[in-house]
């Protein structure tokens, strides 16, 4: 896909992978809608690009709807939507109140869902469209400590993957980001070494917004921010038992660093 004069919305954009995936498709020639809930760090990402902010909690089907019919009405009909917002709390399963499993699933999947039905059927309809969900290699591979967030990100890929068998022969594709770590406002607030062991090798923001963009131009379906992640997923694709006894070999690690840590 050539990225110049398309439409682009783009969730979460206020800061970490959205800001840094806003400057680079403007950089491309994209017609950016920055939105996020933070309504001065969605005005601060605008203006460094020359484009405009919403403020919008994605989690609300009425606000996302709204934000959506103001895109429109400022740029035109939606070429390209990156459902990039995500909310990462919570911890074990008798710890995480069922609130922060309601809020997580509003934003992480939800969000997804009231989005792509907001600009689905003008693209449908014109045979022509482009879909970028952020999951997380917690959507593939599950991740320590934070059962909210694994579960919400697993359903992400199914719903990437749903929509990619389903329409990308009509004209609208589809892309899934999995990033494995990445410097982010959300990484600093999982916990400092804790969220650097669990997560894996840690990239810079602007490294993976030009991935996004090699993967779109492209029309890849699976775009990975490093090489470590194929070979973790092909570990549980060949022998489950083996990948499951690794990974509670590093929460064993990962305990005992938290108490050491006390």
């Amino acid at each position: 896909m050539d990225l110049d004069g398309k439409v682009t919305i783009i969730t979460g954009a206020g800061s970490g992978i959205g800001a840094a995936c806003a400057q680079a498709f403007a950089a491309k020639g994209a017609k950016v809608a920055v939105v996020d809930i933070n309504k001065e760090q969605a005005e601060a990402v605008a203006a460094e690009i020359g484009s405009k902010a919403y403020a919008c909690d994605v989690g609300d089907e009425a606000a996302v709807n709204a934000m959506v019919k103001s895109a429109e009405a400022d740029f035109g009909d939606v070429d390209i939507l990156f459902n990039n917002a995500g909310i990462a709390t919570g911890s074990d399963l008798m710890r995480t109140d069922i609130d922060v499993w309601q809020t997580q699933w509003n934003v992480n999947v939800m969000s997804h869902v009231y989005t792509t039905r907001a600009v689905f059927p003008k693209m449908i309809e014109r045979g022509d469209g482009y879909l970028i969900q952020t999951a997380s290699m917690a959507g593939y591979l599950t991740s320590q400590g934070m059962l909210p967030y694994a579960v919400t990100k697993h359903a992400v890929v199914g719903f990437a993957e749903w929509m990619s068998i389903t329409y990308h022969d009509k004209g609208v594709r589809t892309s899934l980001l999995a990033p494995l770590g990445v410097a982010t406002p959300m990484l600093d607030s999982i916990g400092g070494s804790f969220a650097s062991n669990a997560a894996g090798p840690i990239k810079t923001a602007e490294e993976v917004a030009q991935m996004v963009i090699e993967g779109v131009e492209a029309e890849k379906f699976l775009i990975l921010t490093d090489d470590i992640a194929h070979t973790w997923m092909g570990y549980k694709q060949t022998n489950i038992e083996r990948w499951l006894s690794g990974m509670r070999r590093l929460q064993a690690k990962l305990d005992a660093a938290r108490e050491g840590a006390k």
